[in-house]
């Protein structure tokens, strides 16, 4: 039977090796084809992949596992949940493979894009430029009711090299790095309590005035350039906010 592939990693020493790697690969199970095997590799081989030891290993599938998303079954393996929940914390612990997890999991259909000015308001994320891409996407969860929908603004020279149907299956920062070869150093995040303007109310299907969650996310490459800002609206009904501090 064959295994279902991850996608690589980047460790970053400095943060939990079990918790970018359960992120890292929660996000490649929420995100793979309808058509991908359920079955993972075996511990073994999924910490050679990853580059860790088997017991860091084991910790992150044990969280998987909790949050639903995996099986394991002595003797014959760990399985990918066809039907695990898709509705989860948003979680931040500053790895972008945690915020790739965070955006995955959903279909997402492409309302529109195209180049557009500046807004005002990210003025100062994109100094000197007159022009971004803007991305909205509306996600929705396997039953088909409306979670959250995002308004990216990705610098030009790369929001005209997005592929748009890459959009529907993988969020604009797992875009950004693995498609298009950013290198991507940080990305400062806010969360923050709303009320439903027109708009997010009519896409997200709530009352008006209904409480939300506004997540604004700023994506830095290498060179501490602004290549991407995201903003998404959440269900307040759907999602929770969590934030995990490690002791040193």
């Amino acid at each position: 039977m064959n295994a279902f592939t991850p996608d690589p990693l980047t460790l970053n020493r400095r943060l939990p090796l079990w918790y970018q790697v359960s992120q890292s690969l929660r996000a490649s199970i929420l995100g793979r084809h309808a058509d991908a095997p359920l079955r993972l590799p075996t511990e073994e081989d999924l910490a050679a992949h990853y580059g860790i030891s088997v017991l860091t290993m084991r910790q992150a599938l044990k969280s998987l596992e909790e949050e639903g998303l995996i099986s394991r079954h002595r003797r014959r393996g760990t399985f990918i949940e066809p039907g695990a929940g898709r509705a989860a914390p948003v979680r931040l612990l500053g790895s972008v493979d945690a915020i790739v997890a965070q955006q995955s999991g959903q279909r997402a259909t492409l309302l529109d894009h195209g180049p557009v000015p500046v807004p005002p308001e990210l003025a100062e994320h994109f100094p000197g430029g007159a022009e971004v891409v803007a991305f909205r996407r509306l996600r929705r969860d396997e039953e088909g009711t409306p979670t959250n929908w995002a308004h990216n603004h990705v610098l030009a020279r790369l929001g005209e090299r997005v592929d748009p149907a890459d959009l529907e299956h993988w969020p604009m920062t797992k875009v950004l790095r693995d498609r298009l070869g950013v290198r991507i150093s940080r990305n400062t995040e806010t969360v923050e309590a709303r009320l439903a303007d027109p708009r997010t109310a009519e896409l997200l299907a709530v009352p008006l005035l209904s409480p939300i969650l506004h997540y604004t996310g700023v994506t830095y490459d290498e060179d501490g350039r602004v290549v991407d800002v995201a903003r998404i609206h959440y269900r307040g009904d759907r999602f929770a906010f969590s934030v995990t501090m490690e002791a040193r």
